[in-house]
């Protein structure tokens, strides 16, 4: 599948966001790194998956509870209170991007490194319980 120019600039976008809220998180909770990288997140999803996709992916009623804890937690950042802030949004991209965690795992098995620490017997039985995933019985 090959990106358009918008969606690679958009995978930027969004990766900068992560790093900017990582660094943010890392530096005691500094509020301008939060902010900016909840700016590029947002700015980035939208133009990977387009404005109407987003709005229509924040909208659905199965995840009201997820969008409005990751908005209020980014407008929690917004107005100064970057630990409460973080910990709401951190909630709401939990209830938002949960479903996608089993499919992260999957892709991460798939991986030559990690793959082969994953699918260990011990780290294995952890991580499908924390990313949810479920096993057939047959």
């Amino acid at each position: 599948m090959w990106l358009t120019d918008a969606q690679k600039i958009g995978v930027a976008l969004t990766s900068f966001g992560g790093l900017f809220m990582l660094l943010g998180v890392i530096l005691f909770f500094d509020g301008a790194l939060l902010a900016l990288g909840n700016i590029l997140f947002l700015s980035g999803l939208t133009l990977i998956i387009g404005p109407q996709k987003t709005f229509y992916f924040f909208a659905r009623k199965q995840k009201l509870r997820g969008t409005v804890c990751f908005i209020g937690g980014i407008l929690l950042v917004f107005f100064k209170w970057p630990f409460i802030g973080v910990i709401v949004e951190t909630i709401g991209f939990l209830n938002l991007f949960g479903d996608f965690f089993p499919v992260i795992l999957t892709f991460l098995r798939q991986l030559p490194g990690i793959g082969h620490l994953l699918t260990l017997p011990y780290i294995r039985d952890v991580a499908d319980r924390i990313a949810g995933s479920r096993t057939s019985v047959v």
